[in-house]
């Protein structure tokens, strides 16, 4: 039954092969549980108090909430599945609840350090230099997610009304709008990009020194690489130019709705967490601005 699950969140549901390929995993997870603690019983066969059980093991082994409860909706998927398969008579996760989890604000490169990085970098003019400042240029100029990055094609740049075309989660496409400034950027890395051998026949837009298509490792070490040069957050990474990109379009007073179409979120709760960061420099202005503050 797990190899038809699989095919339905893959196939239906339409979700990435990252998050089938996680929820593959945490039913691997519970299986060797199953099989350490109740001599190999079947993920089918369990109760309310075994799989318990096994949530009690993650806490006692130092699993962060967060991660816990994503084993969690995991479980739920499954069992909700098997269910509606006939393959069981009653979920035993309708009793499970999710872990209480640290609410923490999303980490953001402030404008200032943000404009030093772009306008004061020294990128080379040659093709790593162009790749390189194209990468963080659209990482911060879109807020697409690195999964995204990664995947974006040629085809995908639409110059004559200056949008890219993604595909999100769930194969989900949305248009998003870039400035004349990050137009010029990419006209100049196509152009040193099929200088490269192999390249033009390539249909990746970002592509490696040796003409390979770039990979998630090799964006979060770029990137991190840049960030150390211009700010002391503690996290730097791709999924950080996000955040900053949310953060300074409500900071200058854009609609909630069109940064959560911009993002592509399914949920606007999932885009009103930048709103907090926004609330927080009101506050600092009003502290430092208000005599009674």
């Amino acid at each position: 039954m797990r190899e038809s699950f699989l095919k339905y969140l893959q196939f239906e549901k339409r979700y990435s092969k990252h998050t089938v390929f996680s929820y593959n995993t945490d039913l691997d997870q519970l299986t060797a549980y199953l099989s350490e603690q109740y001599d190999g019983l079947p993920p089918e066969d369990v109760n309310h108090s075994t799989l318990r059980g096994w949530i009690v093991s993650l806490v006692e082994g130092k699993i962060q909430p967060k991660s816990i409860n994503r084993k969690i909706a995991s479980l739920r998927a499954y069992y909700k599945f098997l269910l509606k398969q006939g393959a069981i008579d009653k979920d035993p996760t309708t009793k499970i609840r999710l872990l209480k989890t640290s609410k923490k604000l999303p980490q953001f490169v402030n404008e200032k350090d943000m404009n030093l990085l772009l306008d004061n970098c020294e990128f080379s003019d040659d093709f790593t230099g162009l790749r390189d400042r194209l990468i963080l240029e659209l990482l911060y100029g879109t807020g697409i997610r690195l999964s995204e990055l990664v995947s974006l094609k040629e085809s995908d740049i639409n110059p004559s009304n200056k949008t890219i075309k993604v595909l999100g989660k769930r194969n989900k496409e949305r248009i998003i709008p870039f400035s004349s400034s990050l137009e010029k950027v990419i006209k100049e890395y196509q152009s040193e990009k099929k200088k490269l051998s192999n390249s033009e026949y390539n249909a990746e837009l970002l592509v490696t020194d040796k003409g390979q298509p770039c990979y998630p490792m090799f964006v979060y070490r770029l990137v991190k690489k840049y960030l150390n040069l211009f700010t002391t957050i503690d996290k730097r990474s791709p999924h950080v130019l996000r955040h900053t990109f949310a953060t300074h379009l409500l900071n200058k007073g854009a609609e909630l709705n069109a940064v959560k179409d911009l993002l592509g979120h399914t949920s606007l709760a999932a885009t009103q967490v930048y709103t907090h960061n926004s609330l927080e420099k009101l506050k600092s202005v009003f502290d430092q601005a208000h005599p009674k503050a």
